[in-house]
């Protein structure tokens, strides 16, 4: 982002910024609200690690000075398609959606993947989350596929 803050045309209390060390609290309760638990300390922890990566791009929304939502994305490099950007988490609180939050922070990780020239966005949603699926859609994101995820504890 060039600017430090930008604010939507119609709200004046609305920021939109990169994530500091000092927001892993409120990111850590909206990732639980979102339904990934996690601690202050974790997420200082990952924060530490990547914020001086150019591959990723943390940035938080605010009302009032109050952090209300954030959006992860990172660069991913593969040998079956080209450079994409992932998002890795996109979140606002419950009280404060639909006021055009969402779209703000997808429309500033877009603006990092340009400048990152990746040539797509890419994100993953649960099936259960049909709100979501619909906000993805009116943003211009399509369905692509229905996978299984799979994991391995290391």
């Amino acid at each position: 982002m060039a600017a430090e803050f930008i604010r939507p045309e119609n709200r004046s209390d609305v920021r939109v910024r990169r994530a500091r060390l000092a927001d892993a609290p409120r990111i850590a309760a909206l990732a639980t609200l979102l339904g990934y638990p996690s601690t202050e300390p974790e997420v200082r922890k990952r924060l530490e690690r990547i914020r001086h990566n150019d591959d990723h791009f943390v940035s938080v929304t605010e009302i009032g000075g109050s952090v209300v939502g954030w959006v992860h994305a990172f660069a991913k490099y593969s040998l079956d398609v080209g450079p994409r950007a992932e998002i890795g988490g996109l979140v606002v609180d419950e009280t404060h959606r639909g006021l055009g939050l969402g779209k703000l922070l997808m429309g500033e990780a877009e603006k990092w993947a340009r400048s990152r020239e990746l040539e797509a966005i890419y994100l993953r949603s649960n099936v259960l989350r049909e709100p979501a699926h619909a906000f993805y859609e009116a943003i211009g994101f399509r369905k692509i596929k229905s996978q299984h995820c799979f994991l391995k504890l290391l």
